[in-house]
């Protein structure tokens, strides 16, 4: 019986494959712009509607932490790094603290990695303490609003809940000292302890010029209809295989593992882009947390991202049409992802095709160096512009007071 139904799934896409590639001949538009206001913002320019301080802090906030580990370089979490960087030199940077709209302090709160590359958030914590007291020591600016017009990169896990494990991260909440103000990470996932509102949600660090140096013919056939390259248990910190990535991708690898149009597999190959780009779809299935670099991946090489993360909130939202770009499927229903991912009209994959092979929806995504109209530098700078102006009553008078400097666990008071 198992071996009808996979013929019958396979003759479905061989006839898939067929008609797209029927499509396409008499297609002659190989891209489409992304309609209304998505489209708009995607491509809005943030020069001169808002002014950035940026902290002047001491190297050991920043620059001498990544000395110590260049690794961190091309880290997924490499955003505040190369963020810091591009203010440093962008048209938006103010040396005036009186004019600025916004205050930038630049700690590198990831740059603390394990021999295997993970990163180690707690220390986190104290580090970010330890630069909120210097500013608000040395600056009066934080104490005037503490800090509501001030912004982080908090590109952990679960963001400035600093902590990999969701249980843990959700018992510590976000860092009291936070709390008023604008954060800018990479966790996203509705009424979630560690994103609050106002936060803007940005996509990973993805190393641009790895990834264009690994592009092919843009003609070449998607001769692979779904792939995933990635852990589907993790043995080390789940033993019982339940509670990594909510038993999503569990469930992928027990029901497809033997299907012929899926090709998954633990194994990263050295051909890991070049086979995304011959992929219609891409799994972008939730881990520990929500996000994950493929996201970004999946958008570069033109392959459309099958979501797997209830709830999840996704890289400039306002700006990226992503339910037209990707796949959304709720994790009770992988058992029947190649229904679903079969029962897609040719017609509707190709649009996406197209809408995917927009260059402003790729450099959206990237944190180019140097920077480009249009990248994930300006798109985070258009998610600042749009809070202004800020909200009057978030002055306080002199002297007031409501953050409590000693909330929070007891080993986040120590000295850092």
């Amino acid at each position: 019986m198992m071996s009808w139904t996979l013929g019958i799934f396979v003759l479905l896409y061989l006839a898939l494959l067929l008609k797209i590639e029927g499509l396409k001949f008499h297609r002659s538009e190989h891209t489409e712009r992304i309609s209304g206001s998505a489209g708009d913002v995607l491509e809005d320019n943030p020069v001169g509607r808002l002014k950035v301080f940026v902290y002047e802090l001491p190297s050991k906030y920043n620059k001498k932490i990544l000395q110590k580990d260049q690794r961190c370089l091309n880290h997924m979490f490499a955003a505040e790094i190369f963020m810091h960087r591009f203010l440093l030199s962008s048209a938006v940077r103010t040396f005036n603290p009186e004019e600025a709209d916004w205050f930038y302090t630049p700690v590198y709160s990831t740059c603390d990695l394990t021999p295997n590359g993970l990163p180690l958030p707690f220390k986190s914590p104290r580090m970010m303490r330890s630069a909120i007291q210097l500013i608000s020591s040395n600056w009066p600016y934080w104490n005037r609003t503490e800090g509501a017009d001030h912004f982080f990169i908090v590109p952990h896990d679960f963001g400035a809940c600093f902590h990999y494990q969701e249980e843990k991260a959700i018992e510590r909440g976000i860092l009291p000292l936070l709390q008023h103000a604008t954060l800018v990470q990479t966790f996203g996932q509705r009424n979630h302890v560690c994103l609050k509102d106002g936060s803007i949600t940005i996509p990973p660090y993805a190393p641009p010029q790895k990834m264009q140096s690994h592009l092919i013919p843009p003609d070449t056939p998607r001769s692979i209809f779904v792939y995933f390259r990635g852990l589907f248990y993790d043995v080390g910190n789940d033993p019982e295989g339940g509670y990594y990535a909510r038993g999503a991708r569990a469930a992928v690898w027990e029901n497809f593992k033997n299907n012929p149009l899926f090709d998954i597999s633990t194994e990263h190959p050295t051909t890991y882009y070049e086979d995304m780009q011959r992929a219609i779809f891409c799994l972008c299935p939730l881990g520990w947390a929500p996000w994950s670099p493929r996201l970004v991946e999946a958008v570069i090489f033109g392959c459309i991202p099958v979501i797997i993360a209830d709830d999840i909130v996704l890289p400039f939202a306002d700006a990226i049409p992503w339910e037209d770009i990707g796949v959304f499927v709720a994790e009770k229903d992988v058992p029947n992802l190649d229904t679903i991912l079969t029962s897609i009209r040719p017609e509707e994959i190709l649009r996406k095709q197209r809408l995917l092979a927009n260059p402003s929806m790729k450099q959206a995504m990237l944190f180019p160096t140097p920077a480009q109209s249009g990248d994930a530098f300006h798109q985070i700078l258009n998610g600042l512009a749009r809070k202004l102006p800020h909200d009057k009553t978030n002055y306080l008078k002199p002297g007031e007071k409501s953050l409590n400097w000693t909330a929070g666990p007891v080993g986040d008071l120590k000295p850092w």
